[in-house]
């Protein structure tokens, strides 16, 4: 029988604009110690931390994890240039899978801004986007302004401040349609999870839990399968399309089934090629889920009910287990004024830096 894993512990800073904390060490242990109060479980019931972190000069991760009683417990650490947290996440959920450790905490440290990628090859997929379905440019400001409408419940979000379509659409240009506030920005954070296998919850936790159902990876070496050339390979909308159809027959779950999302929106256009490669609507439709709302509450389903990347902004090393975080939270039923009624299954989409496409199905026992 194969071992399941879960989600028992989770824990986030807030997400600021680009710039060093005054002091990491304070913010990476107080992120630590959240997730393992959340867990009910003292540091020394964990086998191993797995870690990405570009904490700066000065400031030790393991100073910081000394201070929440993790001296002696091994360290994975990898810099979020070679390893990003979205595989962090799921190298730990195959340890346990394989049965080499029971708990993992799982950590994501973005201490200074990124930067920005290349603009203008969103802006040349949007702009084909637009003529090949007729598509508005109103379209993509929507998605901003439903980011800006999640994350006004969302006080860990970096840009959280309501803004009009009118708004959207006057701010300056960046890559045509694109404007401003349709990318996400730079921001730093930290945002912590654990991890461990279904006996050792049997053992240690109580109530409802949430399980990973699933978890597919493919990189971009491994689209290979000729009937997913699409017009939009540029922009990696072939590797999305991939990690999704893996995850689905993997799990036996599909689109249907899934009351949350939680997907790599580094701009509005990646927001809107993703509800398509997802299987959350058909291709060449999404205009109309947008226009209908079906990506908000009232609708099909929620997207990125923390705000999105768009209004947390892009914290390499710290977004995917931001994400984990908002969706366990939405599966327990504890997200408070973003609560997605009666969710019980949740998928997460992250993209690497490297291009890899993580998806994760998540369901509430």
């Amino acid at each position: 029988m194969q071992r399941c894993v879960n989600v028992i512990g989770v824990g986030m800073s807030p997400f600021r604009p680009a710039r060093v904390y005054p002091d990491m060490d304070d913010l990476v242990a107080a992120t630590v110690r959240q997730a393992l109060a959340d867990a009910g479980l003292p540091a020394s019931s964990l086998t191993s931390i797995y870690a990405a972190s570009d904490m700066p000069e000065g400031a030790t991760l393991q100073r910081a994890l000394d201070r929440c009683g993790m001296q002696g417990i091994a360290l994975r650490h990898e810099f979020p240039e070679h390893t990003d947290n979205n595989q962090m996440l799921a190298c730990a959920h195959q340890a346990i899978l394989a049965g080499q450790a029971e708990a993992i905490l799982v950590l994501g440290v973005q201490g200074q801004g990124l930067v920005l990628p290349a603009v203008e090859p969103m802006g040349v997929a949007a702009r084909a986007y637009m003529a090949r379905y007729q598509a508005r440019c109103e379209t993509f400001a929507m998605i901003a302004v439903k980011a800006r409408q999640h994350a006004a419940y969302n006080p860990q979000a970096a840009f959280n401040q309501l803004m009009t379509l009118e708004q959207v659409l006057e701010a300056p240009m960046l890559a045509e349609p694109l404007t401003r506030p349709q990318w996400a920005w730079p921001t730093v954070g930290v945002a912590a999870v654990v991890l461990c296998s279904g006996e050792f919850a049997s053992r240690h936790c109580q109530g409802p839990l949430v399980r990973i159902l699933g978890q597919a990876s493919v990189s971009p070496r491994q689209v290979v399968d000729v009937d997913l050339a699409s017009p939009f390979a540029d922009v990696g909308y072939d590797i999305h399309v991939a990690a999704a159809r893996e995850l689905y027959e993997q799990t036996g779950r599909g689109p249907e089934d899934i009351a949350v999302c939680e997907l790599h929106d580094s701009s509005t256009l990646s927001e809107l090629l993703l509800y398509e490669a997802l299987g959350l609507c058909c291709e060449g439709s999404a205009e109309k889920f947008v226009e209908e709302g079906d990506n908000t509450y009232g609708g099909n389903l929620v997207v990125n009910p923390g705000g999105g990347l768009l209004s947390l902004g892009q914290a390499g090393a710290a977004s995917a287990l931001a994400q984990c975080v908002e969706l366990v939270q939405q599966l327990r039923g504890s997200a408070g004024r973003r609560q997605v009624a009666n969710a019980r299954i949740a998928l997460q989409h992250q993209a690497g830096s490297d291009g890899t496409v993580i998806t994760t199905l998540y369901q509430r026992d």
